[in-house]
């Protein structure tokens, strides 16, 4: 798992080849004043789910992970909360993986919190079981998917 802005993705884009392009459209692209949806960069490589999800407590959230993508989570509106756990410490599965979807859920307690606030991110790696839209309210996010 990464936190960061995006005034600081420089540092990490050589960790994966798609970070520069999908980076380099978020910043010169308003995502905020874009209709929520998917929206295509590289196909099934690297899209976004531009979404404008209600946040829930964090006691009825569960934890996900993914297998064939990595999640880059970027907050655009409002404020979030995001679990994590490592997976090896993840025993209470909940919905086994599913290739359709790229998911398992899990409904462990999170070791750690993540307090986002617009602009900042997380990246989620398959190994990072994490619990997304924590909180109150609306908010407007990005969820990047980048084909591993």
């Amino acid at each position: 798992m990464i936190v960061t802005n995006l005034n600081n993705t420089e540092r990490i884009e050589s960790l994966h080849p798609l970070f520069k392009k999908l980076f380099d459209y978020v910043k010169t692209h308003d995502i905020l004043n874009t209709p929520c949806g998917r929206i295509d960069i590289d196909g099934d490589n690297l899209y976004i789910n531009n979404v404008n999800p209600e946040c829930i407590p964090a006691e009825k959230q569960v934890l996900e992970v993914h297998r064939d993508y990595i999640d880059v989570q970027i907050l655009l509106q409002g404020k979030e909360t995001i679990g994590w756990k490592a997976l090896e410490d993840s025993k209470e599965e909940v919905k086994p993986y599913e290739k359709e979807g790229d998911c398992a859920l899990y409904s462990d307690i999170p070791t750690t919190w993540i307090h986002l606030v617009p602009g900042q991110l997380a990246i989620f790696f398959p190994e990072d079981a994490h619990a997304p839209v924590i909180g109150e309210g609306k908010i407007r996010k990005m969820i990047a998917k980048v084909k591993l």
